[in-house]
């Protein structure tokens, strides 16, 4: 099993002990009758419950079980990035640890990624069971990533989904971007997106880890994942093309307000004083809010420009170079 797996399942974890046994025997079910060779990745993110406990007595039942443990809860994002780092699978697979995603979802995914072509397909839960109080808050969520990154998903936030095995060795999923991992997926070049609908069960041990505040972090994490898609490696374009507008706007106004005082004081017109005119303190603020700006995105260059990642790109293919030769350089 050393190497040439055809799936890994990434399987993020926190507090889910009851669900595990059953979970895993699913998993190894479908691998057998479809004649997969396989890894689960259990990544236990600090859970309190035995949950690790549980995954070291499956592994003595489950060889292809890896387990991490995480010392702390750090969160989803951090979870799903150790184990990307450890998949080896031909296709990837995430799939959270509580039962309502069906690991009989597997086998035609898998073929939507070999064989129609696909970089990642996402899950699609038509038919959801949870509360009103969760649905509609995802839907809008969901709308307003599709209007931000152009993709057209219907649940970005599905945690069933697979991955051609070069997409998640591509990306870097941190904060609470597990949300968002298509778009880093299209602006890391992987472009051909589908989605699958995939059968959604009712929740059958504990409860949601995921309260009312993953909205606001959710829309966070869509404008920092917007803005590093279109200006992560060149920010002055946005800092200094917003502060260079702010300057000049402010800049002129400014020339406006006096010139007209003194084209009034020399024709004998009633005239305010600068200081009396509002509008001469917002342009002197659009002035100094634009230098800010420019600055903001010089040493937002400067940074980059230090950065060690700063030329790394992702090579598609090679052609007669030696079989070494790195895939991102």
């Amino acid at each position: 099993m050393g190497k040439g797996l055809d799936i890994s399942v990434v399987v993020p974890l926190y507090n889910e002990r009851e669900s595990l046994p059953e979970l895993v025997a699913w998993i190894d079910r479908v691998a057998c009758e479809n004649h997969l060779s396989y890894e689960i990745i259990m990544v236990d993110d600090g859970s309190r419950d035995g949950s690790w406990e549980e995954i070291v007595r499956l592994v003595s039942q489950y060889p292809a079980i890896k387990a991490i443990r995480f010392a702390r809860n750090y969160g989803k994002s951090a979870a799903l990035y150790c184990g990307f780092e450890a998949a080896r699978g031909e296709v990837v697979f995430t799939m959270d640890a509580d039962l309502q995603d069906s690991p009989d979802e597997i086998p035609e995914m898998r073929r939507m990624i070999l064989e129609d072509g696909y970089d990642l397909v996402s899950g699609w839960k038509r038919k959801r069971y949870d509360p009103a109080g969760k649905r509609l808050p995802s839907k809008f969520f969901n709308m307003t990533a599709r209007i931000v990154s152009g993709i057209r998903l219907h649940d970005f936030n599905c945690g069933l989904k697979a991955y051609r095995k070069n997409v998640v060795k591509s990306i870097e999923v941190y904060g609470e971007m597990h949300r968002y991992i298509p778009i880093l997926a299209k602006h890391a070049g992987f472009k051909r997106i589908g989605e699958k609908v995939v059968h959604h069960r009712e929740r059958k041990y504990g409860v949601s880890k995921f309260g009312m505040e993953r909205m606001v972090k959710g829309y966070l994490d869509l404008v920092t994942v917007s803005f590093m898609s279109h200006f992560g490696r060149s920010p002055m374009y946005f800092f200094g093309s917003l502060g260079t507008v702010m300057f000049l706007v402010g800049g002129f106004t400014t020339v406006w307000v006096i010139a007209a005082k003194l084209y009034k004081q020399a024709h004998g017109l009633p005239l305010r004083a600068v200081t009396d005119q509002p509008l001469f303190f917002v342009a002197i603020l659009s002035v100094i809010l634009g230098v800010q700006l420019f600055l903001a995105g010089f040493l937002g260059e400067l940074i980059n420009r230090n950065s060690p990642d700063r030329n790394a790109y992702l090579i598609d293919r090679r052609l007669n170079f030696d079989d070494k030769t790195n895939d991102r350089i």
